[in-house]
């Protein structure tokens, strides 16, 4: 008799072992798609959160350069530019023209810095230049605290006496301050020069003194 006929248990069990098996694979295979698929919805929900927090600053700075000019004036009052040679021409008290030994001439000047200068300056005397004869004559620059320049003119001596026309002795400077608002005029600088002729004039020389006030922002 056969082994299988005479004992179908065994076969029985076999069949339902084979027919269970694709089952159990498709449960598997189920169970791996439903977490695959649950961990796609777990990154697509990670990326949202994480951009929600995202945040930006921004700062900008915008640069303008100021303004700077430098202003003179013959009698107080009226100021302008004269920012090339001969310059401003210096009213002196007595004519300089007809010079005498001993003769001393007067001329005061002022310098301000304009309107809608942003910064303030120091200003730098400059040995003047000359053109001429300009030899036995000598200069002191005062600043007062008035405008205005005569024999009784006083104030801080910027150029000593008997400095000869032509040199400045050192660095002579002074402080400019720009106005306020800026919108206005800074207050102005008075200065006084006076020239002495000295005993060693001679007749019919003739020349002339520029000098140089040189602003410089700071």
């Amino acid at each position: 008799m056969d082994d299988q006929a005479a004992n179908p248990e065994p076969v029985t069990r076999a069949r339902h072992a084979e027919q269970a098996e694709p089952r159990k694979r498709r449960r598997v295979s189920g169970r791996v798609r439903a977490l695959l698929a649950g961990g796609l919805v777990l990154g697509v929900g990670a990326t949202v959160t994480l951009a929600a927090w995202n945040d930006s600053e921004f700062a900008t700075g915008t640069f303008q350069a100021g303004t700077f000019n430098l202003q003179g004036s013959t009698d107080g009052t009226a100021f302008s530019d004269h920012a090339t040679t001969p310059g401003a021409a210096l009213g002196f008290s007595v004519n300089a023209s007809s010079l005498s030994p001993g003769d001393v001439v007067y001329a005061p000047y002022a310098v301000r810095l304009a309107a809608n200068t942003t910064s303030p300056a120091t200003v730098t005397v400059t040995a003047p230049s000359t053109t001429g004869t300009v030899a036995n004559l000598t200069y002191t620059l005062i600043q007062p605290s008035s405008f205005g320049c005569t024999s009784s003119t006083t104030g801080t001596v910027l150029v000593p006496a008997a400095t000869a026309v032509g040199s400045v002795p050192g660095t002579v400077t002074f402080e400019l301050a720009p106005g306020a608002p800026v919108t206005s005029a800074g207050a102005a600088v008075d200065l006084c020069f006076a020239v002495t002729a000295g005993a060693g004039l001679t007749q019919s020389q003739a020349g002339t003194a520029t000098w140089q006030f040189q602003a410089s922002s700071h």
